[in-house]
Parts: structure tokens; C-alpha cells; sequence
């Protein structure tokens, strides 16, 4: 006889491994150049298996050491078949004073996870 509380369960269980499979997202490279404004460009490798719209990465951050978010890179779709995959934003104005931030990576469902990158400002100086 079919336990349709027990079913109900396994096929929850199922689709919530499914999602969860994608992963966290991974910073696997952040490279930046400052421009003659003194503002900066940031181009940012994720990695992240995006399954589609339930579960992608959705966005990318450039952040103090202190946690003080400086930009936001909107990401408006899945990459599913262009992994990994780098966006870049420009105008990127950081505060007096700092000389590191962190690039972290966003997904739908995770939330903010997997590997950070710190990168060391003062590494590029301006040209």
C-alpha cells in the first residue's frame, strides 16, 4: 500500500537535492584596472552550476574587509552552458583609505557562499 505522507517526503527530499546540487558560488578569479578617474573596473570569474532560473548566481559584490558593501553586479540570468563565465562593472569608486576589498559571489538559493576572493589594491597601481 502506497504511504502517501512517506512519498510526499522522499519527493521533497529529491527536489531539494536537486536544487542544492548547483552548489555555492566560487570567486575563481577578480582581476581590476583603475582609471584615470580614479574610479575602478572589476572583471570577476564565477564558477557556479547553475541549473536555471531556481538556481543560478545571481549577483557578484565588491566589499570593505569590513563587510560595507562598495558595488553590486546584477546578474539577470543563469549561465548554465558557460561555465565558468566573467561580467565586469565599471565606476567602481572605492572609499578613502582602502587599499583591499572582497569579491563574493550571490546564488538564488544559497544565498551568499562559496570562495571569496580579497584582492590587494594597491597590487595594480594606476597607470
Amino acid at each position: 500500500m502506497l504511504n502517501r505522507p512517506r512519498l510526499l517526503s522522499r519527493l521533497f527530499c529529491a527536489f531539494m537535492t536537486a536544487i542544492a546540487a548547483a552548489g555555492e558560488v566560487d570567486v575563481a578569479a577578480v582581476s581590476f584596472q583603475q582609471a584615470a578617474d580614479g574610479s575602478y573596473r572589476f572583471d570577476v570569474t564565477l564558477r557556479h552550476a547553475d541549473s536555471g532560473w531556481d538556481h543560478y548566481a545571481d549577483r557578484w559584490e565588491v566589499q570593505t574587509t569590513a563587510g560595507k558593501i562598495i558595488a553590486t553586479r546584477t546578474l539577470y540570468h543563469p549561465h548554465v552552458d558557460e561555465q565558468p563565465f566573467t561580467r565586469s562593472l565599471s565606476g567602481v569608486k572605492i572609499p578613502a583609505g582602502v587599499s583591499q576589498v572582497v569579491v563574493r559571489g550571490h546564488d538564488s538559493v544559497h544565498g551568499y557562499s562559496g570562495k571569496e576572493q580579497r584582492v590587494d589594491l594597491s597590487a595594480n597601481p594606476p597607470s
